[in-house]
């Protein structure tokens, strides 16, 4: 691809930056002093820019490149639907956003019938806390502190994180703790008594909010952008309950964990529930084309056989959206994609971690599951001092200089490589991080 500015002159990094910076706005950030990493093409778990410097990717962008850069057989099924229909109107039938759904059905638990298909995660969260709204008739919605949900009206004010306090404008949200026994809210010393003490606060919640006034509880299943918060054994289940027991709609989002990221399909099954509704995007077509959507338990979705759903989007089930679906979730199963993941995380990423947790003493905790895990950064074990944004933004720095994509939040480092990636490449992301490590001992206090 050539700039039209520059005729036959080869692009530079420099050309493309400066192209960037005079006409486009970002996203969470202060505009003016931005130096966006420069990208030119990519391939399975690699990129690269315009002047030979590559990268390997561990952070799958924005958690969502499950299937690697580039796939054929997406890029195939892709250009076929551009010669087919490339567009029509949702109200419309298409075999692809039918076969989309069927797929995504069979993949759900029993009892799900019917995907309502929306742009993102952020309008997958919209939508699934308005049909609750709609078939409970009740108003207030609950979910953690430690959460992100999207950048839409109620998805923004469900979030947790602080991302919120100036969007706030969405009605009838109630935020909760959820577990993290390294920084818990509830002085609890084991995983145990982190699990009893978390539920027995959601119950008080629950009950000095009214329950007959709650629509939903909405829960990532693993959070991610908080922190990739594993919870404890017997909690989700503990959730489910008192959802069951106050007549609460229970949405699980799994936006970021799901389709494979954890080395199941969806991360709820390993916690042994089935929710009301669940949310999904990212990892559904590995972002190769904007996607996301509710799947829908059969009681609400006969709801709405009689009953108006007061919800659209013009683009949902967009036949190209769709087809990247069809074609990601059929190479997924045939090239063991979820089966590849568990085997990493387990065998050679989660112990490469815990490796260089027991050697660098800046890494305060390993958690997660399958290829979704995080390692958090301390100046100290026993006060658990966070390291500064700074010396965080200089430790990310240096990974991307090292050649390795990194996600950093806060003082974390999340370690989310395509669910594809090789355990030579993921020795080769540990070695980096050994590496780059090393040159921040000083850190510790």
């Amino acid at each position: 691809m050539k700039l039209a500015l520059q005729d036959d002159m080869a692009i530079t990094n420099n050309d493309v930056r400066q192209l960037d910076r005079n006409y486009v706005f970002h996203s969470w950030s202060m505009q003016g002093n931005l130096n966006p990493l420069v990208i030119a093409g990519a391939q399975g778990c690699e990129l690269w820019d315009y002047e030979g410097n590559s990268w390997l990717d561990f952070s799958s962008q924005l958690v969502n490149v499950n299937l690697g850069y580039q796939h054929p057989r997406v890029l195939a099924a892709m250009k076929a639907q551009i010669d087919e229909l490339v567009t029509i109107a949702p109200a419309t039938a298409n075999l692809t956003r039918g076969e989309a759904a069927r797929r995504i059905i069979e993949l759900a638990p029993a009892g799900f019938s019917k995907v309502f298909f929306t742009n993102a995660g952020a309008d997958a969260n919209e939508n699934a806390i308005r049909m609750a709204r709609l078939y409970t008739g009740r108003d207030k919605v609950l979910s953690a502190y430690r959460s992100y949900h999207g950048n839409t009206g109620s998805a923004i004010a469900a979030t947790g994180d602080w991302r919120r306090v100036p969007n706030e404008f969405s009605r009838g949200h109630v935020h909760f703790f959820n577990p993290y026994l390294y920084r818990s809210e509830f002085s609890a010393s084991n995983e145990q008594e982190e699990c009893a003490r978390a539920l027995a606060h959601l119950r008080r919640i629950i009950e000095c909010e009214g329950p007959g006034a709650i629509a939903a509880i909405l829960l990532e299943s693993i959070p991610g952008t908080a922190g990739i918060l594993v919870p404890p054994a017997g909690y989700m289940q503990g959730v489910r309950a008192l959802a069951d027991e106050f007549g609460i709609i229970l949405i699980l989002d799994e936006v970021m964990a799901g389709f494979g990221r954890t080395g199941s399909w969806f991360a709820f099954e390993q916690d042994g529930i089935v929710p009301d509704l669940i949310t999904f995007a990212k990892g559904v077509n590995a972002g190769y084309v904007p996607a996301g959507g509710v799947i829908i338990s059969e009681p609400i979705a006969h709801y709405f056989d009689d009953h108006f759903f007061a919800g659209g989007l013009t683009y949902s089930g967009h036949p190209l959206a769709m087809a990247a679906i069809v074609a990601t979730l059929d190479a997924m199963k045939e090239e063991k994609v979820v089966e590849n993941a568990a085997y990493i995380g387990d065998n050679v990423l989660r112990p490469g971690l815990e490796t260089l947790a027991a050697k660098h003493p800046l890494i305060g905790e390993v958690r997660g599951r399958g290829v979704f895990q995080a390692m958090e950064l301390v100046t100290n074990s026993q006060t658990k001092t966070p390291v500064g944004a700074a010396e965080m933004a200089s430790i990310k720095f240096a990974l991307t200089e090292a050649g390795l994509l990194s996600f950093v939040v806060e003082n974390r480092i999340h370690v989310v490589p395509p669910c594809t990636i090789s355990a030579e490449q993921v020795e080769k992301g540990l070695a980096i991080f050994d590496s780059v490590l090393s040159r921040f001992g000083g850190l510790v206090r």
